[in-house]
Formats: C-alpha cells, structure tokens, sequence
C-alpha cells in the first residue's frame, strides 16, 4: 500500500473512530410511523390519498416551484418531463456523459437519443464552453430548431444534472440552450435542498426532477418529482402519468395512451414526515463537509469536493478528487477501504462507455474520463459521524 493512502486510511479511521461506515443509508427520526400507520389505517394507500396532495405541496413550499407532482421514481419523473415538454422519438437530448444512467435511461424510455457532451471540474456539471462551442460546431439552426448537422435529426434539449447535489452553471447553460433554441430540463435527482444563486435547482429550466431513493437526502423509499412553474406541462404530466384517464364518477375513459408511474401515499407519508426533518438533514450533511475536508486538509494531493461559488449544495454525496499525477491510486484507495468496511465507490463510468449508449451522438469527452479517473465518493449518511 502506498503512503498516500495509508494517510488516507488513517484520516478516516480518525474521523469514524475505527468503526466501519456504509456509503449512504436513509436517516429516519420524525413521524414516518406514525404518518404511515395514518396512512394504513385511511386505507388509501395507493396514489389516491391526502399524502400525496401534502406531500406535493410541501415540495412546492419548499423549493419555491408552482407545481409538483410525485413519481413512482426518479426515471420515471424524467421521462414523462420530457414526453411533457414535447420530446418526439428520435429527437436528441444533449447532457453530460459523467451522470448517473438513469439520465440516458429516461431519455431512451421517452423515444430520443441521448447526445452526450463533456464535463468540468469546476462543479461535476456540463462545461458550458464545451456546450457552445460543440453547438456551434456541429449544428445549424432551421426553421427555428437546432437541427445536428451530421445526423438531420433535431436537437430538442438539454439535460444538466446537478452531481453529487453541487449545482452546475445554469444561468450559461439556459443563454446558451436559448441561443439555440433548446428547452432546459434539469436533473436534480440528486439535488433537493441545492440552490444556485438563491433559488432552487429544477427551476430554471421548463421543469426539473427530483429522486427520493433510499440512498437520497430525503427519502420515500422509491420516488420521484417533477416540479415546475410550467402550469400545462404540470398538467400534461400529472395526465398521461395517471394512465390519461378523464375525470369521470364511475366510468373509464382514457384519452390517449397513459403511463401508471404516480407516487402511492404510503410512500408520499414518509415523504411528508421526511420533508419535515430535511433544515436540519442539510445542516448534517454540511458539517459533515466541514469534517472531512479538516480531516485531508494536511493530505497534499487531496482535494474535497466542494460547492460552487455563488451556490449552496445539500452535499447529498461526499467525495474527494485526487491529483492528476495520482489518479493511478484510485483503485488502491477503494480496495483498501472497502477492505477495512469503510464504503467508497468511484464516480459513474462515463455512459458514452457503456454498451448502450456506444454508438450515441457525441462531443469530445476528455474531462469526463479524466475525473472518471479521479474521483472518489466517500461514507455521506446523515449518522456517519
């Protein structure tokens, strides 16, 4: 073992006071029992009940969103975003290739071709440069839309996602998705609690989504949001997601062909009880930052991920970015701390590198690799310390 990552595995151990530590686990300690047993009792435990309406409203107090509707999951909350906002099969959606699959999932469930474009390290988020620079380059414009030049097929959207909950540069990426054309959609599925420049992520573009895994901020078990100041997508998307069924006393009647994808209330009761804790979830999860960049502040080489400037990030995930001259210790340093059960994970393989999305459209992706290469995620729960 090297003795740069035996310093790492000292600090760690220092700082967890030898215990073993799992990446991320769901934090409970206000009324999810008593809203769920609430819930059990009502009966109503499916997407039809009082939770989910709280819930839904609860999300648009708090991230300041006009509308909010609540998803079986996150992927879905993507795709019916995108069928919402009028992305057509074989339309192309640029967004970063350094994220997690489910973003390219969302955009191939909804019929479009996911179109990938390099990141920076500045905040894990899609390089505004390399966007311009890649539009101007190998697209035109034609009867007002962004048509890609080597494909004729139309480019429609853009997806940022906000990595690790640290917000990318929207206020760029929304001048320039303008100049072109491009509706915003933005990932915040990792992001609820994250705000850049005083607002809250999801609301700069047409809609945003927000992912209530078991491993998130905040948690419903399995669960999703859109949320969104468009008041006609809110509505196309709480429709076709509800299998497009019309409003009837008794009969069924569905206009067009629906999705089954809505939050049920038993999940939207511990979503309530969880949204209840989530100032004080924050507050954790940046005084868990504090600590760990106290604890490598004397490690040179090290680095931990920290927020963008003009931005407050929720920290949903911890991490550290290793030098360019030590990427070669990555896979050391995860060895030797899963061995000790201290749980690392590296960032996502990049998904233009993954067998489906092989032969997908694509910018020059050279600083998605590189910080494939570099970072490491590191023990984020809310009781790990």
């Amino acid at each position: 073992m090297s003795l740069k990552t035996q310093y790492i595995l000292d600090a760690l151990h220092k700082l967890f006071k030898g215990n073993t530590k799992e990446l991320h686990k769901p934090f409970f300690a206000g009324n999810e029992k008593k809203y769920l047993e609430d819930c059990i009792n009502s009966s109503y435990v499916s997407y039809v009940g009082k939770y989910v309406q709280e819930f839904e409203q609860s999300l648009c107090k708090f991230t300041g969103c006009k509308r909010a509707i609540v998803f079986s999951n996150g992927t879905s909350a993507l795709q019916i975003a995108l069928i919402a906002a009028g992305i057509k099969a074989k339309h192309e959606v640029l967004l970063p290739s350094l994220t997690f699959v489910a973003t390219a999932n969302a955009i191939s469930h909804a019929g479009a071709i996911p179109h990938f474009i390099d990141s920076r390290e500045y905040d894990l988020g899609i390089d505004p440069d390399a966007l311009e620079s890649w539009l101007r380059y190998s697209t035109i414009k034609k009867n007002g839309e962004c048509i890609n030049k080597k494909t004729n097929r139309v480019i429609k959207a853009v997806v940022p996602m906000h990595t690790f909950g640290h917000p990318s540069s929207m206020e760029e990426i929304i001048k320039i998705s303008n100049d072109y054309n491009l509706l915003v959609i933005e990932d915040a599925a990792e992001a609820i609690g994250s705000f850049y420049k005083g607002v809250h992520v999801g609301n700069f573009g047409i809609a945003g989504v927000l992912s209530f895994n078991g491993n998130k901020t905040i948690t419903t078990g399995g669960g999703g949001a859109i949320i969104t100041n468009d008041l006609l997508l809110a509505d196309t998307a709480r429709h076709i997601s509800t299998t497009a069924k019309i409003p009837h006393q008794w009969e069924f009647i569905h206009d067009q062909v629906g999705y089954n994808l809505r939050m049920p209330n038993i999940n939207a009761a511990v979503g309530c009880a969880q949204l209840e804790q989530i100032k004080s979830i924050l507050e954790n999860k940046r005084l868990l930052f504090d600590k760990y960049e106290n604890a490598f502040k004397g490690i040179e080489g090290i680095k931990v991920i920290k927020e963008p400037s003009n931005c407050s990030s929720n920290y949903w995930l911890q991490g550290i970015i290793i030098d360019k001259n030590l990427a070669y210790l990555r896979d050391e340093i995860l060895e030797e701390t899963n061995k000790v059960g201290i749980s690392s994970r590296p960032i996502w393989r990049p998904l233009h590198l993954l067998k489906p999305y092989l032969n997908c459209p694509a910018a020059p992706l050279p600083q998605a690799k590189d910080l494939y290469s570099r970072i490491i995620n590191l023990p984020s729960g809310v009781d790990v310390l």
